[in-house]
């Protein structure tokens, strides 16, 4: 199927594998400021043997006028469990995508074979900055200015002046959902505990990223009980973009992993 908008307002796209059915299915999970569009390198890669389903998440793009808007890390993980429709699959997400994945993985063992997950966020760790409260960057400002900004630090000023501004003034209105989930994030209690993780996940990082993010794959990898770590080669924070043939090569170890596993399934936990 093309995509479509569900039941729940999300924008779906559904994209069957050329290799016909069968396909092991994979659902990518965007993270902020993002869209599903920007797995489009990825997606045509894995398609050629995988079963594809990427969504805009509640707030973004095409979901910005699901509602009720998100109120925080429980209604996107309600979002994803519904995206994945009760089909085991491995699901791949970036960012704060990431942390919606392991939360999943917590809640719905049954539903997760396996996972990849691309520099979750862990705000609650001891020295994230601004644990604990709003990010001081969207204090005092407008969610369409504080958009502006946390774009600007994602692709730098030139190449965010180089966008139209047509879609600088579309991606901005992505606001809202920015400062909400990135607030919240903080101020509730931790989105996952990895040690209650039970499939096989495959952390990675880029190796050029923040030290942040070094730190904390190194630490959710030796947390996870299945978990290892992985780092791309000349990869940032974006690594899904500007690496999509890496990113693409982990999501399929993710699924060689799903089909090595124990095909019993774990059941849901309540």
């Amino acid at each position: 199927m093309a995509g479509s908008v569900n039941s729940r307002g999300l924008y779906v796209d559904d994209l069957p594998s050329d290799a016909g059915g069968g396909a092991p299915l994979v659902v990518l999970v965007h993270g902020s400021m993002d869209r599903h569009t920007s797995f489009a390198r990825v997606r045509a890669r894995l398609m050629e043997t995988c079963h594809v389903v990427s969504y805009d998440r509640r707030g973004y793009a095409g979901s910005r006028g699901a509602e009720p808007p998100a109120g925080g890390i429980g209604d996107h993980v309600a979002d994803l469990e519904a995206v994945v429709a009760e089909r085991r699959c491995t699901i791949a997400g970036h960012s704060y995508g990431g942390a919606l994945v392991l939360a999943l993985a917590e809640r719905r063992p049954d539903l997760v074979a396996s996972a990849l997950v691309y520099e979750p966020p862990t705000p609650w760790r001891e020295g994230w900055p601004d644990r604990g409260e709003q990010p001081p960057a969207f204090k005092d400002v407008t969610t369409e200015q504080a958009a502006e900004s946390f774009l600007r630090r994602m692709i730098g000023d030139r190449r965010f002046e180089l966008l139209p501004a047509t879609t600088r003034e579309e991606v901005v209105l992505d606001g809202d959902a920015l400062v909400t989930e990135l607030t919240a994030i903080r101020l509730d209690p931790p989105a996952f505990d990895p040690g209650r993780v039970t499939a096989p996940v495959l952390v990675a990082c880029g190796a050029d990223s923040i030290e942040r993010h070094l730190e904390a794959t190194a630490w959710l990898a030796a947390q996870l009980p299945n978990g290892s770590r992985h780092l791309v080669a000349g990869a940032g924070h974006g690594g899904h973009q500007s690496h999509p043939a890496e990113f693409s090569r982990l999501v399929l170890s993710a699924v060689e992993l799903a089909r090595d596993s124990s095909a019993a399934r774990p059941p849901a936990l309540v």
